[in-house]
């Protein structure tokens, strides 16, 4: 359940502070944010799955 490349990129691209940043909080956030989005999504579909 991790992020595709095309989506990282894409958060990235949307939250960097400034060019090739990738570990400001902004972007750290926002791609856990994505992260915990789906596998939210995914526990909902899947009930008996326990990550």
């Amino acid at each position: 359940m991790s992020l595709d490349a095309a989506t990282k990129k894409s958060i990235i691209d949307e939250y960097a502070t400034s060019e090739g940043d990738t570990g400001s909080p902004e972007v750290q956030v926002a791609l856990l944010t994505k992260r915990i989005s789906d596998l939210t999504g995914h526990l909902k579909d899947h009930k008996h799955d326990h990550h």
